[in-house]
């Protein structure tokens, strides 16, 4: 089933269900008023949730109305914890490259991931402001996970039992801020805002075969204004969603609609292209010795939206405009 949050006036929104192709929907208040609401009592919600989802598909539900993307807030607004990863390689190799790190000795076997700000998720068609262009504003797609309740040291052959949602997200960067920061050692506060999601999230049975080994196998196109920038192909994940859940759960329980992200899509091959102004930066530099794209302005817009080889988009589209802010 696929899952939106309509605003409201209020901090959460009010959930609905969506129809598979995106054109109608319903309000879910007869089971639960909130995203947050139908997580933390999914087993017994979810299945009166999937009949109204079915009732929705079959066109004859009283009280359907048209979807409309404009309206929606982020799936779930505001969330208990968001952890994020670097689980494409050649993302952090290229980032690696851009910043003059230091090589990470288990770069290829242990997953790094940080926690970000989960107290204001942006919608999927909001203006996204950022205090000054001179903070080198980026964007970065990626897909994510949202959770039931995951115990302590829940060991990764468990884990992906725990995922009750997809979602796809632009995690947004300044990239001005990011080597003092990192050179702290104590992870993303100024660097890292908030991050925006697609209108929906959808349960990992919505994608068939395209949800496999705890990836997403879709490609994920991004575009500046009318220019493409990538449409690279997420299945190529080095870290699977199952790894980084059993490393965030290690030494603590998760809460439910804790949320884990991919990092930024990536792959080997660059005509592909890239998910991120950096990665296209730091590539340019590798070739012609100096980055000739600049980073995004007030007025910009970027779009990501994740395809199907048939052209359907399962999470709908993020469609933000940077302004000042």
């Amino acid at each position: 089933m696929k899952l939106a949050t309509y605003a409201n006036g209020s901090r959460d929104g009010e959930l609905l269900l969506v129809s598979r192709d995106l054109t109608r929907a319903t309000r879910a208040s007869g089971i639960a008023t909130r995203m947050i609401d139908a997580l933390e009592a999914w087993e017994t919600l979810a299945p009166r949730l999937h009949a109204l989802a079915d009732a929705l598909e079959s066109g004859d539900l009283a009280g359907a109305f048209a979807f409309e993307p404009e309206r929606c807030l982020a799936p779930l607004p505001r969330a208990p914890q968001w952890l994020d990863a670097s689980a494409f390689l050649e993302h952090g190799r290229l980032m690696d490259r851009a910043f003059a790190n230091t090589p990470n000795p288990d770069f290829e076997t242990i997953p790094m991931v940080y926690q970000g700000a989960s107290d204001d998720f942006r919608g999927p068609c909001d203006d996204i402001g950022f205090p000054d262009e001179a903070l080198q504003i980026d964007c970065e797609g990626e897909f994510g996970v949202i959770l039931s309740e995951v115990p302590m040291a829940t060991p990764e052959a468990q884990a992906l039992q725990h995922v009750r949602l997809l979602v796809q997200i632009n995690d947004w960067s300044l990239r001005a801020l990011a080597p003092r920061e990192m050179r702290t050692g104590f992870g993303w506060v100024q660097a890292k805002p908030s991050s925006s999601f697609a209108p929906v999230a959808i349960t990992p049975d919505e994608l068939g075969p395209l949800w496999h080994e705890g990836r997403v196998h879709l490609r994920l196109h991004v575009t500046r204004g009318e220019v493409e920038l990538g449409r690279a192909d997420a299945s190529q994940m080095h870290f699977p969603f199952q790894r980084l859940i059993a490393h965030c759960a290690r030494t603590r329980r998760l809460s439910p609609g804790t949320v884990i992200g991919s990092g930024t899509v990536a792959n080997v091959e660059r005509a592909v292209g890239s998910s991120c102004l950096a990665e296209v930066r730091v590539v340019e530099w590798l070739q012609e010795g100096t980055p000739r794209t600049p980073f995004l302005s007030f007025g910009e817009r970027i779009r990501m939206e994740a395809r199907t080889a048939q052209g359907q988009t399962p999470f709908g589209a993020i469609d933000n405009r940077v302004v000042a802010g």
